[in-house]
């Protein structure tokens, strides 16, 4: 059984240095990624934490790669859902290219390890609602009104 890679891709009308801001600057996921604070020094070898609002850890990696305003990746492991918790990390990359006007963002989701089908659901709701997000407030500087991606 092999686990394929989840691939989303969006075009924001911005800048490779304001979408790596956005991936990278606590106070910038906390308005886009359903409240997570991110935080790390982005040196490869070094611990990634997402933070949820309650001060809880949810989400912690170690750092792959970090090309300032080209490429981040890092790898991903839920550690506030004990049965999630239990799953081997993922890998999530995010490629940053400038096309002209816009920035083409391509988000990938690979997993070395196969896993149940059933685990997937969460990123494949989720992922596009963060980008999204991450796009309304590049463009509009607002971030997307609160909704339930899992509904």
């Amino acid at each position: 059984m092999n686990t394929p890679d989840t691939v989303y891709v969006t075009y924001i009308a911005t800048t490779p240095e304001k979408v790596w801001a956005a991936l990278t600057i606590g106070e910038i996921t906390h308005k886009y990624f359903f409240g997570r604070r991110i935080e790390c020094d982005w040196k490869t070898g070094s611990t990634i934490n997402f933070w949820q609002e309650d001060g809880t850890l949810d989400v912690t990696g170690t750092i792959l790669k970090a090309e300032e305003n080209r490429l981040l990746e890092y790898t991903w492991h839920v550690e506030w859902i004990e049965e999630l918790r239990a799953l081997p990390s993922c890998i999530i990359t995010f490629r940053i290219e400038q096309l002209g006007p816009v920035v083409r963002l391509t988000m990938i989701e690979s997993h070395p390890e196969p896993i149940d089908e059933k685990y997937l659901e969460g990123g494949r709701r989720g992922w596009p609602a963060i980008l999204s997000g991450l796009k309304s407030l590049l463009e509009t500087g607002k971030p997307l009104p609160a909704f339930d991606p899992m509904k």
